[in-house]
This record gives C-alpha cells, sequence and structure tokens, in this order.
C-alpha cells in the first residue's frame, strides 16, 4: 500500500490556520471526517487526543504526525494539513509545526497505520520534501509531491536491500550509575557492528549527559535500533522502527547476538503505546523505574554525603589537635564544618528521598507523576518510613498518577490543558497524602523503626555476617540487580545513619577488577595476551569503584572467576565491619578514602579480599591456551 492510496483528495487543505495545537488536532480530525471512513468522529477524536497525551507526535524539524487506531474507524485512510505560519505543537525542537499529517487505522491485527507512520516519518524528515509541500498550490500537486518523494526513498531502499553493507545499526546504552556499564555495552557493540562489518552509532546516556545524541535523520534511516538500558531512555523517538529492547548487560555480554538479530531484521516494529503497555506489565520495568529514580538520587548523596564527611573530618582533626573531647555538636564545631554540614551538606542530603520518589513517579506517569512523588518522598523523609517509605512513594504517586489519567481521559478536550497543572496535581496529592499519611507511614514505618533498632543494636557477628552477604553480592553480577540490590540498600542506609553499611558494600564493589589485575600479572599463564594487556587498566576501574571492570574477564570463564571475586569481595565486606569502618559518601572509591572512618584498616580489608580472589583465580583458572 502507497501513501497516495490512503490520501483522499478532501481530506488535504493547504495554506491553513491554527490557533494552537487542539485547534489544529480538531481541524484535522474535521478534514478525516469527509472521507467517510470514520463512524464515530467524537470517538476518534478522543483516540488522537489520548495518543497526543503520552508523547507528542511532533516530530521536529516543522512536522507532526497524530495517529489513532480505533474501532471508529472502517477503513485506513490519512489527511493533511499545511500551516505556512505554523503552529505550536509541543515540538521537541521547540520549532512550529508546520506540515500535519492525521493517520486513522481501524483496529485490527494488521497495523497499516504504523508502516505509513513509518514511511511518513523518513520522507518528512527531508527537509526539502517538506518545503516543497508548503510550495504546492492544488491538492492534485500535493498529492503528486507525496508520490515522487516515496517513489524515490523506495528506490534507494531496494538498492540497499539484499546486502549488509547498506545496513546501519543505531543504539542506546544507558545505566543507573552512568559510569562503567554504559560506555561498556558502547565499545562492545561497537566492536560487534565492526565484526559484522555494519557501521553503528551509539547514543550514550551516562553520568555526564548525553552523547553522540541520535539524530531525526539518522533513525529514519537505521536498519534497526538497539535499546540496551537499565532506566528509562525517550523512546518516542523510535515509533515505526524495528527496536530490540534490553537489559544494559547484554549490550556487554551479547552484544554479537545482538548486531545479528539486528542484521536479520525479524523484529517487531516499536510503537510508544505498545511499548509502554508492555514495559508496565513486566517485572523488569519495576526495575528500571527504580533505577531511574536511584540515578537521579545520587548527586545529592554523593555530594551531600562528602561535604557532611569532611565536616566530620575537620571537626576531628580539630578534636585531636586540642585535646578535646567530641560532643553533641561534633560535625559542627567549626565555622567550616557548620558550613559544610549545615548549610550545604545535609540541605543536599535532604533531598535524597524526594527526589527517589519523584523520579521513580515520573518514569512511570512521565512529567505529571513528578510533583505526587516529591511529596510522597517528603512526607517519608519527614516521617519514620524513610527511605523504604520513599519507594513506595514513588511507585503509589506514579500509579496514582496513571489511574487519573484514565479515570479523566473522557473529560471534555476544553479542559486538556487543565489536567496536568490543576486536575492530576490536586487530586492525586490529596490521594498520596492519604495513602502516605494513614497507609504507607503506620505500615512501613513501623517496618523501618524495627529494622534500624535492629541495626543500632547489630554487632559482633550479626555485623559481620551482614558485611560478608552485602560484599559478596557486589560481587554476584557485577553491576547486574544482585550487585544493585546491595548497593541501593547501602545508600538507604545512609540516610538512617548506617555507614558502615555504605563501606562494606563499597570495598566488596572495589575487590573484583583489582584482583583480576593483580592476577593478570602474577598469574600470567592464566590469561591470554589480550586478557593481559588490558588487566593493569583494572586497577584504575577498582580503586575508582567501578566492578564492571571485572565483567569481560567472568563472561570469559564464570565457573572459576565468579566465584573467586565473590568469596573475596565477601571478606573484604566481612572484615570491613569487624574494623568497624565507615563511609558517608556512597561512591568514589580512593578518592573519598580521606573521609572513611578508620581508613587504615580500611585499605587492610581491601588488600586481603583481593588477595584472596587473585589467589583463587590463580588456584582454580586453567592454563590459558
Amino acid at each position: 500500500m502507497r501513501i497516495k492510496d490512503l490520501l483522499n483528495p478532501a481530506c488535504i487543505k493547504l495554506n491553513g490556520s491554527a490557533k494552537n495545537k487542539a485547534d489544529a488536532i480538531e481541524q484535522m480530525v474535521a478534514l478525516m471526517a469527509k472521507s467517510g471512513n470514520i463512524s464515530d468522529v467524537e470517538v476518534y477524536h478522543k483516540g488522537v487526543l489520548a495518543r497526543e497525551e503520552e508523547s507528542t507526535t511532533a516530530v521536529g524539524e516543522g512536522v507532526a504526525i497524530p495517529h489513532c487506531k480505533s474501532d471508529s474507524v472502517k477503513a485506513p485512510c490519512l489527511a493533511a494539513m499545511t500551516l505556512p505560519a505554523g503552529v505550536d505543537y509541543d515540538a521537541p525542537d521547540g520549532e512550529p509545526v508546520k506540515v500535519v499529517f492525521l493517520i486513522a487505522a481501524p483496529n485490527t491485527k494488521e497495523n497499516v497505520h504504523v508502516d505509513v507512520l513509518s514511511k511518513l516519518s523518513v520522507l518528512l524528515l527531508d527537509e526539502n520534501f517538506t518545503s516543497s509541500l508548503l510550495k504546492v498550490d492544488s491538492v492534485e500537486k500535493f498529492i503528486a509531491a507525496v508520490d515522487a518523494a516515496e517513489t524515490a526513498r523506495d528506490a534507494a531502499d531496494a538498492a540497499q536491500n539484499g546486502s549488509s553493507e547498506g545496513a546501519k545499526i543505531l543504539a542506546v546504552t544507558a545505566c543507573p550509575t552512568g559510569i562503567a556499564h554504559t560506555y561498556m555495552a558502547e565499545e562492545n557493540l561497537k566492536k560487534a557492528a565492526d565484526r559484522a562489518g555494519v557501521t553503528i552509532k551509539v547514543e550514550t546516556r551516562g553520568s555526564s549527559g548525553t552523547k553522540n545524541e541520535l539524530t531525526a535523520a539518522e533513525i529514519a534511516g537505521a536498519t534497526a535500533i538497539i535499546v540496551a538500558a537499565d532506566v528509562n531512555v525517550p523512546m518516542g523517538r523510535f515509533n515505526g522502527k524495528k527496536v530490540i529492547q534490553c537489559r544494559v548487560a547484554e549490550g556487554i555480554n551479547k552484544s554479537d547476538e545482538l548486531v545479528s538479530k539486528a542484521l536479520k531484521g525479524d523484529l517487531p516494529v516499536f510503537t510508544a503505546k505498545t511499548s509502554d503497555t508492555e514495559k508496565k506489565a513486566g517485572g523488569n520495568s519495576a526495575y528500571k523505574h527504580l533505577m531511574t529514580g536511584v540515578s537521579h538520587m545520587l548527586p545529592f548523596v554523593v555530594g551531600g554525603g562528602i561535604l557532611i564527611a569532611l565536616a566530620f573530618l575537620f571537626d576531628g582533626i580539630y578534636c585531636k589537635m586540642n585535646g578535646i573531647t567530641p560532643d553533641g555538636t561534633f560535625g559542627s564545631m567549626l565555622p567550616i564544618s557548620a558550613f559544610l554540614k549545615g548549610k550545604v551538606g545535609g540541605v543536599a542530603f535532604g533531598f535524597m528521598l524526594p527526589v527517589l520518589a519523584g523520579f521513580i513517579a515520573y518514569s512511570i506517569a512521565d512529567r505529571p507523576g513528578l510533583a505526587l512523588g516529591f511529596l510522597g518522598g517528603a512526607m517519608a523523609a519527614n516521617g519514620t518510613s524513610g527511605f523504604l517509605g520513599a519507594l513506595v512513594a514513588g511507585f503509589f504517586a506514579g500509579y496514582t498518577c496513571l489511574l487519573l489519567k484514565k479515570w479523566f481521559s473522557a473529560l471534555p478536550k476544553s479542559l486538556d490543558g487543565l489536567k496536568p497543572v490543576l486536575i492530576y496535581p490536586l487530586i492525586g496529592m490529596v490521594i498520596v497524602g492519604l495513602g502516605m499519611n494513614y497507609i504507607v507511614e503506620p505500615i512501613v514505618g513501623a517496618i523501618n523503626s524495627w529494622m534500624n533498632a535492629g541495626l543500632n543494636h547489630i554487632s559482633g557477628t550479626s555485623a559481620i555476617l551482614l558485611g560478608l552477604i552485602l560484599g559478596g553480592m557486589m560481587a554476584v553480577d557485577m553491576g547486574g540487580p544482585v550487585n544493585k540490590a546491595a548497593y541501593v540498600f547501602a545508600t538507604g542506609m545512609l540516610a538512617e545513619g548506617h555507614y558502615n553499611i555504605m563501606a562494606a558494600v563499597m570495598v566488596g564493589g572495589m575487590v573484583p577488577p583489582i584482583a583480576i589485575a593483580l592476577a593478570t600479572i602474577i598469574f600470567k599463564n592464566k590469561f591470554t595476551e589480550e586478557e593481559r594487556k588490558a588487566g593493569p587498566v583494572n586497577f584504575i576501574m577498582g580503586f575508582s569503584f567501578i566492578t564492571e571492570g571485572a565483567i569481560p574477564y567472568a563472561a570469559a570463564d564464570p565457573a572459576h572467576v565468579l566465584p573467586s571475586c565473590i568469596v573475596g569481595s565477601a571478606v573484604s565486606g566481612a572484615l570491613s565491619m569487624a574494623f568497624k569502618c565507615t563511609l558517608m559518601a556512597p561512591h568514589g572509591g580512593i578518592f573519598v578514602f580521606p573521609v572513611v572512618g578508620n581508613p587504615v584498616m580500611y585499605i587492610v580489608a581491601l588488600l586481603i579480599g583481593s588477595a584472596v580472589t587473585c589467589l583463587m583465580l590463580g588456584t582454580l583458572k586453567k592454563d590459558a591456551a
């Protein structure tokens, strides 16, 4: 089916004008009704608006492609309008929309509207093509211009068919902390594409921001797109494209498989609506929502935690130099300490729980969920439920907002502008406030108080056992869900003042790469030449608390490397607890050692754990071929 087959001349309006987005959509629906293919115009109109609520259908470059699949559509059809003066359509690039195509598709198993959407997306990203549509002076010339552009595009696509040389793969990599997994997945995907003889561009969404961002033109010309991410990334831009979605670890460990799958082309066509439904239904979504919250929370915890730790460090030095016994003002005795702890670090640390809950809710319900999540997180921070309460608040707020969107979807379109700024926050805050006050706080608060009481009295063998378990968890999957579970737990305990837990977790995460680097030097015959050359780099990664540096070695020989790393990390975590080491910063490796409590014995714990893993590698691993 070609685009011109769906374009009824009666459904095309040239040189139109619109006051705003809602007016433009209303005019487009009226044009679509002229096709005679819409059995219930009002139902179809609501469907178009509902799709628009999920995310704007403006694709940038002055183009919008609103669309709806509905029972009210008898046969697939298109409507089009040119707007020389432009209209504000919430476009991602902020530019006014001047060309609008509306797609109507019947609610059947055939994804006709998706195929047409894909074709239109590609054509309309050509600035010369959209400019030509604005210049035509008759409906007949408009249809002819569309058909000519489609013919040219089909010819270009045909020239590439049957050869992977014409294939172009795009990828997006992202992880919660955005420090290691993101860039390791990028590197491995590039290597896999090189081995397959295809070109690839990888967008990285790491801690330093988005790099190598995919352009609309690149997306339009892509054979397939690989999204290897453990946090939510903008997906609406991939509408109509073949997309593989997976965990970021698969981008590292299964890069060849992903590239091969992308080249075969037997992939589902991505649509934002379908993806959102699947995402919210799957268990993997909860992990992504949680990691989105954690990734936004970390800068506040890291920065605030280090500043508070420095305040204690300065006061500690002051007390030792002057023979003063620390009292209740410890941490605020010196002016600089009072400033770091009370004026800056403490304030930053106070954002931890609201930001966590806010961005969990944002991940679930988009922007309308943010305020509800912040409210729930703040109530948890000011109440007794603490970190656990903030986790619950984030999910509660997010799904409350989704429910509100569903409840109020039938309101008149004239109220659409009020929903995100008045209806959702007003009613949502009442619901979240009641839920937090009468359900979450009493129940989760009791659990949190019980857990904190237990941790406050934990000592001796029990503390060592906790350090053993948490330290070992850091090496189980090296950045995966088990590792993140231990890390998130330790980060949450910072808010409750249990700094020994964070110390055990960080030292456990530092052991694997350091031990592997050491083993490649001492037991050279156990590693390939390539592994030996890359080995010393792991010293840097280990000392920087980037456990992921050990992943390539674990992937190559999991039966021997993983047990060795788990045992060594567990030993370090246990020793850290035994030596009563503490840490207020959740990241940084050796760069935050100056603020570690009992730093000398902390280094001893790190060295012993690394030595254990190194010796086990030398004993268990077979000689390299």
